[in-house]
Order: structure tokens, then sequence, then C-alpha cells
């Protein structure tokens, strides 16, 4: 029997108050993230908690129909994984990141704090400190899920700022996802003393369930013709309204159901790291480039933590691509585009052979993002092919 279907705007506090009712059963299912102005369906299958609607980069919705069972078992395991506590909200509940971490501190029994309104280390600090609780006379364990972005903020900001140095020690683990980390970030924040989790996942697997490379109990990874491929209880119904859709990407094989990343990946003794997207790749002068790959290098770069490469055309290789940098950046490291372009060329030739350098360097006033922060490539590309 399905069960009905109820928009729920992303303020933290009524996406709570909603979640908490249909966890219990007794609440309809939350419609999170659809564009204003669009009508969704009243209703979704027996047993869905929630229907995520994503925008990824290519800028195609997706309804993702998320179970009871399905959000349960990936908190459940990552409880297993990190242990259980109170969770800072400082993601928007209409993503699947927020909601999970909605999910995680109900079913531990606690409250999660919410982080309202702007992100700033400021404002992370101060409810960071406000977080004390405890569970038969001991202090509880504390954990939060962020994006790069705002660990990149945090960082800066705990160099001049004692009180966001300590929150992001305060930390029992400090998840990490969306998009690709820095290994540079990364490093800092071991140095601060803050423990950092590496989260690898999507909206279709209930969130992040590959953790610091290594699936979580119950997940099973493979690489099938270069792409990664997901198992386990956390996986998503499918795509409302859209069973082709959903028989493409979920697939069974020999009575396991896996769900196609489009990633591109490889495992380093046991240990999953994802390489890009399967088809972020362009043929230069008939050589097959993987734009992550490039991306990766020039990341690398001090002051280019932020970078994107994408795909433009070339009269003479057919596709190239551009590093785009935002106008700040350039300032701050002090180079001009030609200088910095050299220098780009130079270091992804050397890393990837010389199909694989950038053809030029565009800089922007802001790098267009989607609302979960990630950079917004689509609009990236049409901005170039003008």
């Amino acid at each position: 029997m399905a069960v009905d279907l109820v928009p729920v705007a992303s303020e933290p506090r009524e996406v709570l108050r909603a979640l908490r009712q249909t966890l219990d059963g007794a609440g309809p299912a939350l419609a999170l993230g659809a564009p204003a102005g669009t009508t969704a369906p009243a209703q979704a299958p027996p047993g869905t908690v929630a229907v995520v609607t994503t925008s990824g980069s290519t800028g195609m919705p997706k309804s993702v129909v998320l179970s009871r069972s399905a959000l349960i078992a990936s908190a459940a395991s990552t409880a297993a994984r990190i242990g259980e506590g109170r969770w800072l909200l400082a993601l928007s509940p209409g993503y699947v990141a927020g909601l999970q971490v909605m999910v995680r501190s109900l079913l531990a029994g606690h409250e999660p704090a919410v982080l309202a309104g702007s992100f700033s280390p400021a404002a992370f600090a101060a409810v960071t400190a406000s977080m004390h609780s405890s569970v038969g006379g001991q202090r509880a364990a504390t954990f939060t899920s962020l994006v790069p972005a705002q660990l990149a903020d945090l960082l800066d900001a705990a160099e001049t700022d004692a009180a966001v140095a300590d929150a992001l020690r305060a930390y029992e683990a400090i998840l990490v996802g969306g998009q690709a980390l820095p290994a540079s970030q990364r490093e800092r924040a071991t140095r601060l003393g803050a423990r950092i989790v590496r989260t690898y996942g999507s909206t279709e697997t209930s969130g992040g369930c590959v953790y610091d490379g290594v699936p979580l109990d119950g997940v099973g990874a493979r690489i099938v013709a270069g792409e990664v491929q997901l198992s386990g209880p956390m996986l998503a119904d499918g795509y409302l309204g859209e069973p082709d859709r959903t028989a493409a990407s979920f697939i069974v094989d020999d009575g396991v159901r896996w769900y196609r990343t489009g990633d591109a990946g490889e495992f380093d003794e046991n240990v999953l790291r994802v390489t890009g997207r399967v088809d972020n790749v362009i043929i230069s002068g008939g050589v097959n480039v993987s734009l992550d790959r490039v991306e990766a290098v020039v990341r690398e770069r001090p002051g280019l933590a932020s970078a994107v490469v994408v795909a433009t055309a070339d009269e003479r290789w057919g596709q190239a691509s551009a590093v785009v940098v935002e106008i700040a950046a350039l300032a701050e490291i002090g180079a001009d585009e030609s200088a910095l372009l050299s220098e780009i060329r130079d270091a992804v030739g050397d890393r990837l052979g010389k199909p694989a350098r950038p053809a030029r360097v565009v800089p922007v006033e802001r790098m267009p993002v989607l609302a979960s922060g990630k950079p917004d490539r689509a609009a990236l590309r049409r901005m170039l092919a003008i």
C-alpha cells in the first residue's frame, strides 16, 4: 500500500519534527529537495521515509526513494564504525548527508544540535560549545558532518581563533564528503588535532557508505569495467516514477542488488580509491583523458584547491580542457594567467602525459555552485561554449 508524500521545506526544525514521526511510522513520507514550483507526486512506495530530489552537475533531477530500513541500516553501520552520540547538523536536511545527521542522532536517543542560518566558523564554534550532554553520567560523544568548503573555512579561521580550533578538536569524528577532500586540507586538520573521516557515497546509498576507503559493515564494493558498484541494505529503492532509470542504475547480479555509481575507481590493497567520473572523459587527439585526474593534479598546486577542470572544444585536437579559477585565488597566489597555465601544463604533462595538458586558464569572479555546494560543472561548460 502506497504512503502519502508530503513536501517539507528544508528548514531544519520542520524536517526534524516530520522525520521523527515518519521514522516512528506515524507520519507520511517526506518530499525533500524538490525545486520551487515543481509538483511532487502525492504518494510513494510502502516503507518510504523520504524522497530526496537532487540535481547533480549534469542538471538532470532525480527523485531518490529512501526507505526506513535503508536509512536505519546506514545509520547503524555508521554507529558500528565510529560510535554513536549527539550530532551537530551543519548541512541542509534537504540533502541526504543532512538528513542522515538527523536520523543518526534520533536513533541514538539524542536531539541533534542545529547550526541555523548561514554557516560561519564563529557559529560552528558557538554551537559546538553548547553541545555538552551526558548518558549515564558520562559525557556523550559528539559528531558532525561537513563538506570540504566548510572544513576549509574552519581551518582558515582556526589559525587565529582558538575557539574554532577547540571546536574542531571536540568531535569524536568529523565526516567529510560530498566531493573530493584535498590531501592538503586533511593534513591541516590532522595537525590541528581534528579527527577527519573521509566518506564516499550518494543519495542512492543513503549517504556515505565507504569510510576512508573501507566499506561499512554490510556494504559490498566492486569495480566492473572501471566503474564502482555498491551493494548493501542501505541502497535506495530507486527513482520515483522512473522504472527505466531505476533498472539502469540498480542491477541484480547473482541475487545481489548493486548500484552503478558512475564513478571510476580502483582498489589499492583493499582500500577503494575513487578516481573520478566514468563519463568525465574527453578524447583529445585520439587519446582518452580523464578530467578528474587532470583536476586532481591541478588542485595539488597551492592556491588552486578549488579550481575546476572542464571540457572545451578544440579546433586542432577535437577536445581539450580548461582550468577555471576564481580571480581572487589568482591574486592570492600572485600569478598571471600565462605563467600559471605554463606551470599547470608542465605538472599535468609530467604526471599524465602531453595530451592531458589543459589548453587555457579561465578566471571567473565567482565559481558557480549547486545548492549542495558542489561546483556547477554544467553551468561552466555552458559558459565556456559561448
